[in-house]
């Protein structure tokens, strides 16, 4: 069957069976490389993507379910610049061994943009469900309280040139 899918922006059209988790055509028929395979099960995040807004398993998502653009980690840099999650994990140093990573940033960023300004409780019960067997848990709260300071001080920024 032929599926139509908004990714990153981009249009894609894939002929594989609807029920097909959209982590497979994400990685398989796209070629994108951010989503990873971790459980299958959709418990430990390493598969996270945006979809309306929301951290979504794409490895329980069938891609027939989608009916909204899909954002990957590809698609959250903008015009060749990291986005300030992005940025943040580096400067905080966070991956060890880098597998969780995708699902981390994209929890956080689906989170940031509902709450730009979560606590530290906040933040860690936003982020539970997202695993990491290195447990580099500190070092992503603090990325995230970096990326969330970054965010705020681009949109104040942004707010000064234009007035």
């Amino acid at each position: 069957m032929s599926i139509t899918l908004k990714v990153n922006g981009s249009t894609h059209t894939v002929d594989v069976d609807p029920s097909t988790p959209l982590l497979y055509v994400l990685r398989n028929d796209i070629g994108l490389q951010g989503p990873r395979f971790g459980c299958g099960l959709g418990q430990c995040g390493a598969c996270t993507v945006i979809i309306n807004g929301n951290a979504t398993r794409s490895c329980v998502t069938p891609c027939s379910a989608v009916k909204s653009e899909v954002t990957t980690l590809e698609g959250i840099a903008k015009s060749g610049k990291l986005h300030p999650l992005q940025q943040a994990w580096i400067d905080e140093q966070v991956p060890q061994c880098g597998f969780c990573q995708n699902g981390q940033i994209m929890t956080a960023k689906a989170m940031l943009d509902k709450n730009p300004h979560p606590t530290d409780a906040q933040i860690r019960e936003g982020m539970n469900r997202t695993l990491c067997r290195c447990m580099t848990y500190y070092r992503v709260q603090a990325a995230i309280k970096r990326g969330a300071k970054m965010i705020a001080d681009a949109g104040t920024a942004e707010k000064e040139v234009v007035a």
